[in-house]
């Protein structure tokens, strides 16, 4: 199959033999899971369980709320202890609404749904029971799988791509979910394709993976509607706009979506977790974690529960051989700041890293900006990060909205070649947080007055109604008075 180069990109050392050759395993049961409420794009669920309730694994205990939005399962069986604030998995370290389980150590599933048979129910079923299994992205966008499996009724689609791509340094998730369930995750990638309606599936993997594209072929000997595709190693290879690029050749229209050239992206662990929904009726309550790190004992790649807390699983891989610098949720390009262990693991968590030394080194103090234009020659989207950085440090959000700022997708490329240790990903999102920020303000600002017209009109309306009234009131009692006046007259001149 052809290829086609993309722009930009760099080549971050992988460092994933820390990890590649651990088999997933399984993390034991902790006895407090805290499962967050917000794990998906779009709207919270909603809770439908009760503190002191028992819940069995698999239950529905909060359903999605509006269109984006997906229902959690619990990750296990136990009693409701708690429905509060608690800690995030989120830059911020601020609370977020969450629900907490004691479990009960049986692990014990609830009624699940029948198995379908994929092949003869329809697109829309194979559809809704992946919405009704919470499966959101688990490449960590965490958009609703289900949503994105209907937009075949909207959109002319002819290619599923699964991205195996994985190119995050140290992260092998995926790369041993591939290889460990390969033929599984055919299977789900053919499941989604006909939810989508479409002929082809591409699984794309990077070539830093050699064992699981040999997998995968094996797995997808069977059947020609789907075809593995070894893609350069190159971050970053797993941006969905720039993979279907690759594959196809076509560039994804600004501000556009991939099923706007005919493809839409998941990831291979969403094709894992809508194989067992459909085929098993299980929903999605746990994922593959990798933790890695020069600061880890023991790298390894772990099955985990949903909402169990990160220290589960440092303590699964033997503590710190070393103090950390330095922890994150996820990659080292694009992952969050781990502030606290107590955090749970999320539908979108895919890694925990503790980095030290060289690995871990934080940002030194920025200099001036040399106008070397490396960050031009790294950025995969062809912005320009150095004028885009230079509008938004004096302010001028218009000229960097101009500038392309929405279409940056955060990959962080520009900042790793930066010789000036300039922070333009923080600058980026510090920038499209405050254009959110100041969009909400204009519009709030334009619901008030729409409000305040919409009041005064009635106040107008009701004003002039009572005006009206009195008048006609008036009307009323000269009439009666002329009228009686006109009665007295006769009177008077008879007597």
């Amino acid at each position: 199959m052809k290829l086609f180069r993309i722009r930009g990109g760099v080549h971050p050392q992988g460092r994933k033999r820390l990890s590649e050759d651990k088999s997933i395993e399984d993390l034991a049961l902790p006895e407090l899971l805290h499962v967050p409420l917000q794990q998906h794009i779009g709207a919270p669920a909603v809770v439908i369980v009760k503190k002191g309730d028992l819940v069995k694994k698999g239950q529905v205990i909060a359903t999605a709320q509006g269109n984006i939005s997906a229902p959690v399962h619990a990750p296990s069986s136990g009693q409701v202890v708690g429905l509060g604030r608690y800690t995030a998995p989120h830059p911020s370290g601020l609370p977020g609404r969450t629900l907490t389980i004691r479990t009960d150590g049986k692990d014990e599933w609830a009624d699940l749904p029948a198995p379908m048979d994929p092949f003869t129910a329809s697109p829309d079923d194979v559809a809704k029971r992946v919405s009704e299994s919470g499966i959101v992205g688990m490449g960590g966008a965490t958009f609703p799988s289900a949503v994105k499996l209907n937009l075949g009724a909207r959109y002319d689609l002819h290619t599923l791509i699964i991205n195996g791509a994985e190119c995050e340094p140290y992260l092998t998730c995926d790369d041993r979910l591939m290889r460990e369930k390969s033929l599984d995750v055919i299977i789900g990638v053919r499941i989604m394709a006909r939810a989508l309606k479409v002929d082809r599936a591409i699984i794309a993997i990077e070539g830093n993976k050699p064992d699981a594209i040999r997998r995968m072929c094996q797995a997808a000997t069977e059947f020609e509607d789907v075809t593995v595709v070894e893609v350069p190693t190159r971050y970053p290879m797993g941006s969905e706009k720039h993979l279907t690029q690759t594959l196809l050749g076509k560039e994804t229209p600004a501000r556009g979506l991939t099923a706007d050239i005919g493809a839409v992206v998941h990831n291979a662990a969403t094709a894992f977790a809508v194989f067992e929904a459909v085929t098993l009726g299980k929903p999605l309550v746990s994922r593959i974690v990798t933790v890695s790190g020069e600061a880890i004992t023991s790298p390894c790649n772990l099955r985990v529960p949903i909402g169990t807390p990160v220290a589960k699983l440092i303590e699964h891989a033997g503590a710190f051989k070393i103090e950390p610098e330095r922890l994150l949720l996820g990659g080292p390009m694009m992952g969050q700041p781990l502030n606290d262990l107590k955090v749970p693991v999320v539908k979108g968590t895919n890694g925990v890293l503790a980095l030290s030394g060289l690995q871990a080194q934080t940002m030194s103090q920025p200099t001036s900006c040399i106008r070397c234009a490396s960050c031009v020659d790294a950025c995969p989207c062809g912005l320009v990060p150095l004028e885009m950085a230079a509008a938004i440090r004096k302010e001028e959000m218009e000229i960097a909205t101009k500038s392309g700022l929405m279409d940056c997708v955060g990959c962080g490329s520009c900042a790793y070649v930066c010789p000036s240790d300039i922070p333009l990903v923080q600058y980026f999102n510090y920038a499209k947080g405050r254009i959110t920020y100041l969009q909400r303000a204009e519009h709030k600002q334009k619901e008030t007055k729409r409000l305040a017209d919409l009041r005064a009109e009635r106040m107008e309306r009701l004003a002039q109604a009572k005006r009206e009234a009195m008048a006609k009131r008036k009307a009323e009692q000269a009439r009666k008075k002329a009228e009686k006046t006109a009665q007295e007259q006769p009177e008077k001149a008879s007597a």
